[in-house]
């Protein structure tokens, strides 16, 4: 009974080893990486005058005193606004367009021609003819947004579709499924995997879009407006403040949201 107890405990501490280890793999690159950016900025900001390159505990307490400020706060959630709804659009287009992809060959070929074609164009170069037509504002900034997060989310749905098991499609139309059917049940369960690939891949392009959009859209509030006009009136720990508050956020929803929800939709890849 003793030999017996003693495997099951030796077991059972591999497992809670082994989940303990999974944490530790997620955060520590994370961590050496943090480091490695800060100690890099420490050298620089050693080399260079404070004027040019702000030491990063100036910074931090600049943050700390603009995260008190509530015009900044503002500033910050108009961003989110813009990015949550591009974003949001974006996905849910390449979405449908990569799906119906699946079911009308001839919508695939054109949609692929479309896509080489339009991705190959900045999304920041359509600023100025946006601006135009619908003026200073949300609008041109957000559809920006859609447009870099729109062609990845199709293109991953797309491959996904070409992918799916040729006998599975065949089995459901003999089973009287029709398009919308094909599309419900069997291709979308199975592009699952692309969908959160597409997602990642978009969110980034959305991210650093919205930030130079807003750089150069002629508006008056959001992170990329921030940093602009810090650097504008040679106000480089504003300018690094902005930066920082980028890569934090950046790191959050890319590194833990996006990733956590990965890892729920596709739990069976992780078991």
């Amino acid at each position: 009974m003793a030999e017996r107890t003693g495997t099951a405990e030796a077991v059972e501490r591999p497992e809670s080893l082994s989940a303990w280890q999974l944490r530790f793999a997620r955060v520590f690159p994370y961590a050496i990486a943090f480091l490695a950016i800060v100690a890099g900025w420490q050298v620089a900001a050693l080399i260079f005058p404070s004027y040019l390159i702000p030491s990063p505990g100036s910074v931090v307490r600049r943050l700390g005193g603009e995260l008190a400020r509530e015009a900044f706060l503002i500033t910050v959630g108009r961003s989110f606004f813009r990015l949550s709804i591009g974003f949001t659009l974006a996905s849910f287009l390449g979405l449908m367009v990569g799906l119906a992809s699946g079911v009308w060959p001839f919508f695939r070929r054109f949609t692929r021609a479309l896509v080489s074609i339009l991705q190959s164009v900045p999304p920041i170069a359509w600023v100025p003819l946006f601006i135009i037509l619908l003026g200073f504002g949300d609008y041109p900034i957000i559809l920006v947004i859609i447009i870099a997060a729109f062609f990845p989310m199709a293109v991953a749905v797309m491959n996904g579709v070409e992918q799916v098991e040729k006998l599975h499609v065949d089995v459901a139309r003999l089973l009287g499924a029709d398009n919308k059917q094909l599309i419900a049940k069997v291709y979308a369960p199975e592009v699952i995997p692309s969908i959160v690939t597409g997602a990642q891949v978009g969110f980034g392009n959305a991210w650093r879009s919205l930030i130079a959009a807003e750089m150069v859209g002629g508006v008056n509030i959001g992170l990329g407006w921030f940093i602009n006009f810090a650097g504008e009136i040679a106000d480089m720990t504003g300018v690094l403040t902005g930066i920082v508050v980028i890569g934090l956020f950046s790191a959050v929803l890319d590194g833990y949201v996006l990733e956590r929800l990965k890892r729920r939709l596709l739990k069976w890849k992780y078991v």
